[in-house]
């Protein structure tokens, strides 16, 4: 963007500037660190100047909004024609308590659900298996059958929401009970729209909550892209996510190479299954961390979108713009929340939503400051949905698009996130593809080795991290948290048991039956669970027949 003769003017003009004004003002007063990094360890100069983006070609690497490469935003007039969807993620105690939280939710001006399970479901366990026992309802809503699901929605018409549903190992479980319904509401497939998680390989690398062995989940996976693809064109049959990734320890860089990489494996997946590029990728969708260093979470996303797109455009052929556009909901990083000052985190979330809105996300969920000692209070979900409204209506981030482009630093970070990217994803591949380096723990190694760095910096005080090890104090107890109400495990268990008395024997069975010669075949389950839920077949019922045909994974331990 600059001739060779201005960059070395820039260039001698730095040098004299270090030597002189600079060097002046360090011999009075040095400054605060020897080395500046940021969250995830990058080295940050002093200064950055033109000469820092020197090799940046405007149209190829940074482009308009809407076209590719997409480094700029997927959508041409991005937040001046509407905001990100202001998904806040909830789910606690019985399917009426979280109905009533989405209630409230939607009358405060929040414009998508999103569905957090207990981890029971997302295990594909019932409420009332010994497994269950103290974890019903506590980090989510338990979710045993359609009946629940009912529930869940009572009172909320399915085409006029988008819902989002964190379910991965039971992903098509869920979905098919979530078809059902719709139906009942008389909502045809086509009116359906939201997202179902569906990404177990993010679980088998850091979360935990896998059933099956990789292969059988895979074809679960495929199964349920190929049936949305053809039946629920609304639906992002795959929220491929990097979140998990960044809590676990990761970098910026890491948490999109790792997420980029898995998306890679879906992607050989499908057209493996012989569906074209063009016909899938455009409803693949992806979930990332939004941390609290502002400028490096931009970069990072802007960074994002121009890789996927070089990726589906170059490795996989695709021709539709829409396939090549990386689309994606951002959480505020939970594990950046702290219990000590809670309310401290109501800065912290306040400063990765702006860097989400700066960075061009679809969606958002705004953590609670109360997080970190329970789960979220009525009060502090409201202030959560507040901040996205005030940074949406106030801050003027979403008056322009993508404000921070052309910004040395910016560009700078963006470039040198993409390099890290590419070097990982190359790597990956020598390895023989994602499954491999998961199976050999190179993935999981390597975010080891980020979170160890991280912790080591914070103890060894060479981190701020504010109320932890700077800025401390003396606190009364918290009052106030909310807590679920033990006994629900007790009233789900009880809701089961009537289920089994009362559903159609014969049905249920031949639905299970079904299922079962499926799922031992190449056809497509997804039909075959939909009948299975329709005949109140629980979730623990339909994930143990996969228990028998597939088996359960059980990783290997890396040192």
């Amino acid at each position: 963007m600059f001739d060779e003769k201005a960059l070395q003017k820039i260039k001698a003009g730095k040098d004299k500037w270090e030597q002189g004004t600079v060097a002046k003002t360090l011999a009075k007063s040095p400054e605060s660190k020897k080395e500046f990094t940021t969250i995830s360890g990058a080295p940050v100069e002093r200064l950055y100047t033109p000469a820092d983006v020197a090799g940046i070609d405007y149209e190829k690497h940074i482009g308009f909004p809407g076209e590719f490469p997409f480094t700029r935003g997927v959508q041409p007039t991005m937040y001046r024609g509407r905001y990100w969807t202001m998904r806040q993620y909830a789910g606690f105690g019985s399917a009426k308590d979280t109905n009533a939280r989405y209630r409230y939710l939607l009358q405060q001006g929040q414009t998508g659900l999103s569905v957090a399970f207990h981890l029971p479901t997302q295990a594909g366990y019932d409420s009332d298996h010994p497994l269950s026992m103290g974890e019903v309802g506590k980090v989510g809503v338990a979710i045993d059958s359609i009946e629940d699901l009912k529930v869940l929605f009572n009172g909320i018409p399915l085409d006029k929401v988008t819902t989002s549903m964190t379910i991965n190992a039971a992903a098509t479980v869920l979905l098919g009970m979530y078809l059902a319904i719709a139906e009942e509401q008389g909502v045809p497939y086509d009116k359906v729209g939201g997202t179902v998680q569906n990404d177990v390989l993010k679980e088998i690398i850091c979360r935990g909550q896998y059933i099956y062995p990789p292969k059988p989940t895979m074809r679960l996976t495929v199964d349920l892209i190929e049936f949305a693809q053809k039946f629920v064109p609304r639906w992002n049959s795959i929220s491929i996510s990097g979140y998990h990734i960044r809590e676990s320890g990761s970098t910026a860089a890491q948490e999109i190479a790792f997420t980029l990489a898995d998306g890679i494996a879906y992607a050989q997946a499908c057209m493996d299954r012989g569906i074209p590029v063009d016909a899938f990728a455009g409803r693949l969708s992806f979930f990332f961390n939004a941390f609290t260093n502002v400028l490096e979470e931009v970069a990072k996303f802007r960074a994002a979108r121009r890789c996927w797109a070089k990726i589906m455009k170059e490795r996989f052929g695709a021709k539709d713009p829409r396939s090549m556009m990386l689309r994606y909901h951002v959480q505020t990083g939970g594990v950046t929340l702290t219990a000590q000052q809670p309310l401290n985190n109501i800065v912290r979330v306040g400063l990765q939503t702006y860097a989400t809105a700066l960075g061009g996300a679809q969606s958002l969920h705004t953590n609670s400051y109360d997080e970190a000692l329970c789960l979220p209070t009525q009060q502090a979900v409201t202030v959560a949905l507040r901040t996205q409204q005030i940074v949406a209506e106030e801050s003027g981030a979403t008056d322009t698009i993508d404000p921070l482009a052309g910004c040395y630093y910016v560009e700078a970070m963006t470039d040198k996130i993409e390099a890290e990217v590419h070097e990982y994803i190359k790597k990956i591949d020598a390895i023989g593809g994602t499954l491999s380096a998961i199976e050999q723990g190179y993935i999981q190694k390597e975010i080891q080795n980020s979170s160890y760095r991280f912790q080591k910096e914070i103890e060894n005080n060479e981190r701020v991290y504010v109320g932890i090890n700077k800025y401390t104090m003396e606190e009364p107890p918290p009052e106030g948290l909310l807590k679920v109400d033990m006994s629900v495990g007790e009233v789900e268990a009880a809701k089961l048991k009537k289920l089994r008395a009362t559903r159609d024997q014969a049905k249920w069975k031949a639905a299970l039956d079904k299922l079962k010669k499926v799922s031992q075949t190449d056809e497509n389950v997804m039909p075959t669970v939909i009948e299975a839920v329709k005949a109140k077949a629980t979730v623990g019922e339909i994930c143990d027949v996969w228990r028998e045909v597939f088996g359960e994974y059980r990783p290997k331990e890396f040192v």
